[in-house]
């Protein structure tokens, strides 16, 4: 008896442990109440609002020149604003200037067509955008949360709607210019004097220049060979490789891509990241490309500016 005892004591202390056990580990996504609430879906409005706008982003700031002297000026750069959702509560987008990509957050006053949008604040190029509706254009002004962290710590800002397509027809203009303003190279120079026939040295700064092979070549549409690129200047295949990106609407943070194909009405710079969005033949164009641009050589030439 003493021992039938012991084992349904046993059976009831492991159901009670068993019983523990499956209140601890129990899910509580699995609770009707938090189901119910985590289904619900906030209502977006204005829809007619959402989508890209660019445009010139631009205010005072201090300027240094080639020659070191430090002055104020008038600092301009693009920026792209996009509205990616609307509720009655928050707008939700994202900023991308410099090709930095920055998320924002947000209010539209319906009465004013208006927007308050706020980037994350942990940036030292993060600020508050407030800008307002006019047609499918956004004009207002950015303020910078940290004034001392950047340039032009007050920007106005004027954008038009524009919708991104992906086309492989894009290609530079042929009046596009040609010359990379961000890469001087210094070389040295020998001048002869025709009276006395002394020979003299002198320093000038030059830039890297392509060629019209830019307008000709493309990477989107066109299977390359090496016979194709062979010839080519560094700066030539660099234009060319970053076209494929360009129309896909890659954010470039180099100052140099940014130049050439801001100079163009179809680029639209919507993301970081486009990799997965390349087509079998961009990606060996692509592939090839980089192979050349290792060994190529640049064209250097002086131009005032």
């Amino acid at each position: 008896m003493k021992i039938l005892k012991l084992s349904l004591i046993s059976l009831f202390t492991i159901g009670l442990t068993a019983c523990k056990k499956d209140v601890k580990t129990k899910d509580p996504s699995k609770d009707s109440l938090t189901a119910k609430k985590d289904s619900v879906v906030v209502p977006e409005v204005y829809k007619e609002y959402y989508g890209i706008y660019m445009g010139d982003f631009a205010g005072k700031g201090m300027i240094t020149s080639e020659d070191g002297e430090t002055y104020e000026g008038e600092i301009y750069k693009r920026i792209a604003l996009k509205i990616n959702r609307i509720t009655k509560d928050s707008v939700y987008g994202q900023s991308i200037v410099d090709g930095n990509q920055r998320p924002f957050r947000g209010v539209f006053n319906e009465t004013s067509k208006s927007f308050i949008l706020d980037e994350p604040g942990n940036d030292k190029a993060d600020g508050r955008f407030e800008v307002k509706f006019n047609n499918d254009s956004l004009t207002g002004s950015w303020n910078a949360f940290n004034k001392s962290a950047v340039k032009a710590p007050n920007k106005t800002l004027k954008l038009v709607k524009k919708e991104f397509v992906y086309n492989p027809n894009f290609m530079l203009n042929e009046n596009n210019d040609l010359i990379d303003w961000e890469n001087p190279k210094d070389f040295v120079e020998k001048y002869t004097d025709e009276e006395t026939g002394k020979t003299e040295t002198y320093t000038e700064s030059k830039n890297r220049i392509a060629s019209d092979a830019v307008f000709k070549i493309n990477a989107s549409k066109q299977k390359l060979t090496e016979k194709d690129l062979k010839n080519l200047r560094k700066l030539d295949m660099e234009i060319i490789k970053n076209a494929v990106f360009a129309r896909h609407g890659y954010a470039f943070k180099k100052q140099t891509y940014r130049n050439f194909f801001e100079q163009t009405d179809w680029y639209i710079p919507v993301s970081n990241n486009v990799d997965s969005e390349l087509s079998p033949l961009e990606k060996d164009n692509v592939a090839l490309l980089n192979r050349f641009i290792k060994y190529a050589e640049d064209k250097y030439d002086s131009f005032g500016r």
